[in-house]
């Protein structure tokens, strides 16, 4: 991470900051890893990331974008995505977003109802246009993550149950201004378990060979994303392992000749590449505990207090003997806390922290909570 005291020491915390150079080699390790198979695409999940630079530098890239609401499809046109190249996902899509993918000519709706569908049939028909559906299917797969972001499951509330899935395809093909050309699905973020891929895999399969049987085939496949990245090691391991990712489906999915692979990665592509830079306000000696009061709080990157997150905290002004620390925000809450008892060198008012593997949920879930300021970003060409 090329980021130090001097370089930012003017400049008001707390902020984000984006190491380019990281992101550009992580996009070139997942162009890499997919150029062999010229009918696999990528589309990077909005939802993850949607500073305007960051999407700007992988939309150069030539990946494709995933969007989950009708802004993030504006920002993705905006950053230059192609119209062609976004699919929109979301358990409940309004009528003015489903409106501006049609006008905008996306590649297709991932649609996760069957009155979702209805709608989407009622809308195009009034601009007298077919519209391209994935239906998204709740694989009931399991993932190896934080319940909060796993979304394969039957109770989840995402996609459509498989005992509904045969006759919601029927009902589509009723439709005269819907198409369905693929099956979506996605199990969960944050998976570093290959083992939960290549269940999919083999639920995938299943799936095909038993829709092929009724004469129902697709032309596209979409298995989401979810590859996680390491929280606890960025410097040693600062691009996932697209390798193994890849390598899962290439093994296991049993794709047909004619059909195209997408996936849609978020996290991967940008959690190592950000950092959340703050400082220390105050040093507070509790009855039981010491702590590190930021200027960062749960309101700059929620990750910690919604998802129990563990992020790398590092303290950049010191090289002291490392203390003992509860690191915790400004904000008037309990759950405002980014790490209990974690070693620092010791820290002083005014030294800089610096949480990372933030480029994913961080800048992009921040709030005005207690009416603060959003944090701005900076880059490190800027430095």
């Amino acid at each position: 991470m090329m980021i130090s005291k001097e370089s930012f020491s003017d400049i008001t915390t707390p902020f984000y900051y984006y190491d380019t150079q990281l992101l550009q080699d992580t996009l070139d390790t997942i162009k890499k890893e997919t150029a062999k198979h010229p009918q696999w695409s990528v589309h990077y999940a909005v939802k993850a990331n949607a500073n305007s630079k960051v999407l700007e530098i992988i939309a150069r890239n030539g990946l494709g974008a995933d969007c989950v609401s009708g802004g993030e499809i504006k920002a993705a046109l905006k950053a230059g995505f192609p119209a062609e190249s976004i699919v929109f996902a979301g358990v409940g899509k309004s009528d003015w977003e489903i409106r501006l993918g049609i006008e905008a000519g996306i590649f297709c709706f991932n649609v996760e109802s069957l009155a979702e569908l209805e709608v989407i049939e009622e809308i195009a028909s009034e601009y007298g246009k077919v519209v391209s559906v994935e239906l998204r299917i709740n694989p009931n797969v399991g993932a190896h993550t934080h319940a909060n972001i796993t979304t394969g499951l039957a109770e989840n509330k995402f996609g459509i149950a498989m005992e509904s899935m045969t006759d919601v395809i029927r009902k589509a093909k009723e439709m005269s201004h819907v198409k369905v050309i693929g099956l979506h699905f996605h199990i969960g973020s944050q998976i570093l378990v290959m083992d939960d891929f290549k269940a999919l895999c083999s639920r995938i399969n299943n799936l095909q060979e038993s829709l092929e049987k009724e004469g129902i085939t697709f032309d596209n496949i979409n298995v989401g994303g979810g590859l996680g990245i390491s929280y606890d090691n960025p410097d040693a391991e600062p691009i996932p392992d697209f390798q193994s990712y890849f390598g899962t489906y290439e093994e296991n999915l049993k794709l047909r000749e004619s059909q195209t692979l997408h996936f849609e990665l978020g996290r991967a592509v940008v959690g190592q590449c950000g950092t959340l830079v703050s400082r220390v306000l105050y040093v507070k000696q509790g009855s039981h505990k010491q702590f590190a009061i930021l200027d960062a709080g749960m309101t700059d990157l929620i990750r910690p207090a919604l998802y129990q997150a563990v992020h790398q905290i590092e303290n950049l002004s010191s090289k002291e003997a490392c203390e003992t620390y509860d690191v915790v925000g400004p904000i008037c809450e309990s759950s405002d806390v980014f790490a209990k008892n974690i070693e620092l060198n010791k820290c002083h008012r005014g030294d800089l922290i610096a949480i990372r593997s933030a480029g994913a949920y961080g800048e992009v879930m921040s709030s005005t909570y207690n009416c603060r300021p959003l944090p701005k970003a900076y880059f490190s060409e800027e430095s």
